[in-house]
């Protein structure tokens, strides 16, 4: 198991897509990458709480908490970690 010293520690090297960037501007917190049934995925952290192990990358003027298991392989955070539920463009037409 992965394991390093206590406190968050800078994720040096992981990218952030200019489009994750706005995407958390809008929504206006700072998000959590974890483990899903799918692979990595991008979570607000009102839904998934950061851990002491994660690691931190900056997103303007917002954090991106990622999981120790993830940051191995992660080398950009980019929109396909947005669950399809999140990513939508809320338009009250369809509904009518």
């Amino acid at each position: 198991m992965y394991a390093h010293r206590p406190g968050r520690i800078p994720a040096a090297g992981i990218r952030v897509t200019e489009e994750v960037i706005s995407y958390i501007r809008k929504r206006g917190c700072d998000f959590r990458i974890c483990t899903s049934c799918g692979g990595p995925i991008l979570l607000p952290v009102a839904m998934k709480r950061p851990k002491p192990t994660d690691l931190v990358v900056p997103a303007g003027d917002y954090k991106i908490f990622v999981s120790a298991h993830q940051s191995w392989n992660l080398p950009v955070i980019h929109m396909g970690l947005v669950p399809v539920f999140f990513n939508r463009e809320e338009d009250s037409s369809e509904d009518t």
